[in-house]
């Protein structure tokens, strides 16, 4: 009898020994030591942005800036600085103070003229993580992303076919990299849907922010009896001129760039073209934290709700136009007799089907010089449209070399 309690005695004993060995590895870890495998909440990452101009330009800078507030709103774990106004070929240097005084674990360059330098910063950090905005180069370490606007301006070239008077469009252009010129290809795409009259004349401008010389350019274009504009150029300044000369009775139709735009020309500004660089940031560092980064390139269009159309969110064309955009019809081979502006919402929603329905760079497509381009029925690759290098026949303008 008493062996068998002993034996019931003895195994109560073990299984308390057990639970009490279980109880004390389950305790907290001591203020001020390490555990030797970090968890999710005590997890830290910091980004560091370089932009090629100031936060406060309304276009790309500003659109960029927007994306990084979202996520460090969004991320508990995530802490974000920036640097401003930075000239293209000098990134190495603002690289260098975000690895090794800020500490950044991440660094993204928000400038296709960066990816030189953002290349060799990746080769120098290897343990660290880069990622360029619109280039091409892609390392272990290094990824790319672009949020691609180009079916945006298609639509716009749609409304500004349609709304021109006299038959003459406009585009105030940075630069003639492949992304501008890809732009100017796909405005004047939907300017010759709608009206096939209609010409697209361009200006360059050799320069990212330049209101001055962004402001004489929409000057000069107005002047040879330009009446729509389009721009890659990052302020406000050719929204700035269209509303002057419509507020003295001379209407100019104007299409805004990356940013909201419309409040500041509520009586010339269409629509245009916008960006959601925040949920882009959001996937990439979401993948960051978890371990699943990897190098990818980063296409995203309007099925991944990275662009939008509209001169404000939530607000794809001014109301002060839609009635003029729903008198002006044409007939599509497909959809008929349709007018602009429902065949505007229907191409949109064609873009953002996940197939993607309708591509604007489909062919029959022949450049300035009358070279067949894109056969009927054929869709311009990837690649074709990151490296493009022609204008489309309804384009008058050069695209230059250098800016000599």
């Amino acid at each position: 009898m008493l062996k068998r309690h002993w034996k019931t005695f003895y195994l109560l004993f073990v299984v308390m020994l057990a639970l009490s060995l279980v109880f004390t590895s389950c305790k907290p870890t001591t203020p001020g030591t390490t555990p030797t495998t970090p968890t999710a909440q005590e997890k830290q990452i910091k980004a560091g942005f370089i932009y090629v101009g100031p936060v406060g330009d309304y276009g790309w800078t500003n659109a960029h800036d927007v994306g990084r507030k979202y996520v460090e709103s969004k991320f508990p774990w995530l802490k974000t600085v920036y640097v401003e106004s930075v000239t293209e070929g000098d990134e190495e240097r603002f690289v260098d103070r975000l690895i090794n005084e800020e500490k950044c674990d991440i660094v993204f360059t928000t400038s296709f003229g960066f990816m030189e330098g953002t290349a060799k910063a990746a080769k120098k950090y290897p343990d660290k993580i880069f990622e360029h905005c619109s280039g091409y180069i892609r390392d272990k370490n290094l990824g790319t992303y672009f949020a691609e606007l180009y079916q945006m301006y298609y639509l716009n070239g749609l409304m500004a076919g349609a709304l021109t008077k006299t038959n003459k469009v406009g585009y105030v252009a940075a630069y003639p990299t492949p992304e501008v010129v890809r732009h100017i290809n796909a405005y004047a795409l939907g300017v010759k849907e709608a009206n096939p009259k209609a010409k697209v004349y361009v200006r360059w401008l050799f320069a990212w922010y330049d209101p001055a010389k962004a402001k004489e350019a929409a000057e000069s274009l107005v002047t040879e009896g330009v009446d729509a504009l389009a721009f890659t150029e990052d302020s406000t300044a050719v929204v700035d001129v269209g509303e002057e000369h419509t507020k003295k009775g001379q209407q100019i139709y104007v299409f805004s760039h990356y940013s909201p735009m419309q409040k500041f020309g509520p009586d010339a500004v269409v629509s245009g073209q916008l960006v959601d660089w925040g949920i882009m940031y959001e996937e990439i560092l979401r993948r960051l934290y978890t371990n699943t980064w990897d190098n990818r390139d980063y296409w995203w269009l309007a099925k991944e709700g990275a662009c939008q159309l509209g001169g404000e969110f939530g607000v794809p064309i001014n109301p002060k136009f839609i009635d003029e955009l729903k008198g002006k019809k044409i007939n599509d081979p497909i959809l008929g007799e349709i007018n602009i502006y429902d065949l505007i919402m229907k191409r949109n929603e064609q873009m953002k089907e996940a197939t993607v329905l309708f591509d604007p760079f489909t062919g029959p497509i022949k450049d300035q010089k009358g070279t067949l381009r894109l056969k009927t029925g054929e869709r311009a690759t990837h690649d074709l449209l990151w490296s493009i290098d022609w204008f489309v026949d309804n384009v008058v303008g050069e695209i230059p070399k250098s800016q000599s």
